[in-house]
């Protein structure tokens, strides 16, 4: 192949060859394993592997004369790149969640054409959409296909790290509590069995973590719940004798991780099982006897896993300190190096902040791979600095740092957008909209049970009034010690208000707008907020927000003048906090750099 050619191209023609032995008119190719995971092990990443895209999420659509690629708008600029001379067309589509895919199949699917999918990584909600889809062109949807395995001829092996237990202190809710809450829920649904594919379902709900997942803590599973026994299903060799005793002796079997399918066409038909239609794959539910009667909701555990406890508050409010610190460490370094001239890149960003984290106690990895955007590339939302694309931090601007840690603890997610040398006036002013929009998220307050996405306005008011706005959410829920994206609540004016997004008290959600400037320079301020109850009376109960992040905001960046009264307050008794909490955990240069960073505006 020439040189010239990107390997998309050719892996495209090697899809398409395939595509025609099996008689497909067309393939679709999501961004997704068996779990339906957000973030995906190596095995699974064949869209990534065919397009080139390296956006964590995309849907990939083939034909014999067209090759498409469905992008949100946070991918873009990055897509367009990437893409450029594969012969896959960028899709624009307004928000993560689109569907715009299905429209384009339902116009241009061939009479009684065939669309080919791994049913193994199709969600079955997923699938009925494109059943429906496609039924407006008469055409078949055929899932029992991995064309994967005969094109990718390196595909990686599944990941084959060992599962280990989370224990006290830091797992405050034993596994034999949650399981006996789970069937609680179960009764009340009138189940005899739920399964559960989704990786952090399971990680919180045997109170087990892992590594197949980079940056989540979570490892390769399923479980089959009854109402007196339970099966873990994972690869042999993950679990060690002492663990696989203890989990025994809380009623949980262990199986092989290929033998989920045949548990599932196994079940007697006389019952019925809880599955969640949005956290199950359809290949997975096609082996389920069709007798059996199917009760479909969101998984018990979801709900759960999403109101953290007052212990569980506790730790986080402890590793929210830890992670202060070592971003106190961070920036006083920075500052200290930027003064004196050293040769800073993005990738030294990445490298000094987890180095800092490191050394906090109880540490365990970064929760996500650190965006370090300096001017220009802060205007990508989630821009990754890379070996070969990297820029050095010199001059003047703004940098953008968006990163967080996992600790035992609790999960932490931060961004903070800093001065570099002289920052411009047009800088100083967007940097004051994004931090009025979190300040106004902040300071809310609002009855229980209101649908998380009816707050995204919140946030956006101030920078909609200068005639801005920005293309991602505001906020997603964060887990404990589990992945940093965790559903059900997130704030977006993309999600669908539905009632399982309700804010409830003990949900941490992060709170993030943003304005970016492509080209010139990008804004984000990151803090986590717990929802907490903020009173009650005739209309009911409300709830307000907890900040949980303590780090300083620059102030340098502000334009004191956009500020309200109760804005500028906020920020000084934040600023205060911060001091307060901070300080004790920091020494020498780093305590002299907080206290100059958090003086009142």
């Amino acid at each position: 192949m020439n040189a010239s050619v990107p390997p998309a191209a050719g892996r495209i023609a090697a899809l398409r060859h395939a595509m025609a032995a099996q008689g497909l008119a067309a393939c679709l190719v999501p961004s997704a394993d068996p779990h339906l995971s957000e973030y995906l092990p190596a095995r699974w990443q064949g869209r990534r592997w065919l397009t080139g895209f390296k956006g964590s999420v995309g849907t990939l659509v083939v034909t014999a004369d067209f090759a498409g690629l469905w992008v949100d708008g946070r991918y873009w600029a990055q897509a367009e790149q990437e893409l450029a001379g594969s012969g896959i067309e960028l899709m624009r589509t307004t928000s993560s969640g689109s569907t715009a895919h299905l429209d384009w199949l339902a116009a241009h699917m061939p009479a009684g054409g065939v669309l080919g999918v791994d049913g193994a990584v199709l969600g079955l909600a997923a699938g009925r959409a494109l059943e429906a889809a496609l039924a407006a062109r008469s055409a078949v949807l055929r899932t029992d296909l991995d064309l994967l395995e005969a094109v990718w001829t390196d595909r990686p092996l599944p990941p084959a790290d060992p599962i280990y237990e989370h224990l006290p202190p830091a797992a405050v809710v034993s596994r034999a509590d949650k399981l006996a809450l789970l069937r609680a829920e179960m009764a009340a649904a009138g189940a005899d069995w739920h399964f559960v594919a989704t990786l952090d379902d399971l990680a919180w709900l045997f109170n087990l973590r892992g590594g197949d997942v980079r940056y989540n803590p979570v490892f390769l599973g399923y479980a089959l719940i009854g109402r007196d026994e339970a099966t873990l299903f994972v690869a042999d060799g993950k679990i060690d004798a002492a663990l696989a005793a203890r989990l025994a002796a809380d009623g949980v079997r262990l199986a092989p991780y290929t033998a989920a399918a045949a548990a599932l066409a196994g079940l007697p038909p006389d019952g019925a099982i809880l599955l969640d239609p949005r956290r199950v794959t359809l290949g997975l539910v096609q082996a389920i006897p069709a007798a059996l009667r199917r009760i479909e909701a969101i998984n018990p555990s979801t709900l759960a896993k999403s109101r953290k406890t007052a212990g569980e508050v506790a730790h986080i409010r402890t590793a929210m300190e830890q992670d202060g610190a070592a971003l106190c460490e961070f920036f006083c370094w920075l500052e200290t190096a930027l003064a004196r001239g050293e040769s800073l890149t993005e990738l030294t960003i990445d490298a000094e902040i987890t180095a800092a984290r490191a050394r906090r106690p109880g540490f365990v990895s970064p929760s996500f791979a650190t965006i370090a955007g300096f001017n220009a590339n802060g205007a990508l939302p989630h821009y990754r600095a890379t070996e070969a694309s990297h820029a050095a931090i010199e001059g003047d601007g703004l940098l953008l740092v968006d990163s967080g840690g996992q600790y035992l603890g609790g999960t932490t997610d931060i961004t903070r957008t800093v001065a570099v040398g002289a920052v411009s006036e047009a800088q100083r002013e967007d940097f004051t909209r994004v931090l009025k929009g979190m300040i106004q998220l902040t300071l809310a307050r609002f009855p229980r049970g209101t649908r998380s996405p009816q707050l995204d306005a919140l946030a956006r008011a101030p920078i909609w009034a200068a005639g801005i706005d920005y293309g991602h959410g505001t906020g997603h829920g964060v887990g404990y010690f589990l992945n940093v994206h965790e559903g059900p609540q997130v704030i977006s004016p993309h999600a669908a208000a539905e009632p399982q997004t309700a804010m409830e008290p003990g949900m941490v959600t992060s709170n993030e707008p943003g304005i970016y400037r492509p080209g010139r320079w990008g804004v984000r301020i990151e803090n986590l907020l717990l929802n907490v109850p903020a009173g009650s009376g005739e209309f009911g109960e409300f709830l307000g927000f907890e900040t949980l992040t303590l780090c300083p905001i620059d102030t340098r960046c502000v334009v004191a003048g956009l500020l309200d009264a109760r804005e500028r307050e906020w920020l000084d008794g934040y600023h205060a906090e911060v001091r307060r909490r901070l300080s004790p955990l920091l020494a020498g240069e780093a305590l002299a750099w907080l206290q100059r960073a958090t003086e009142p505006l």
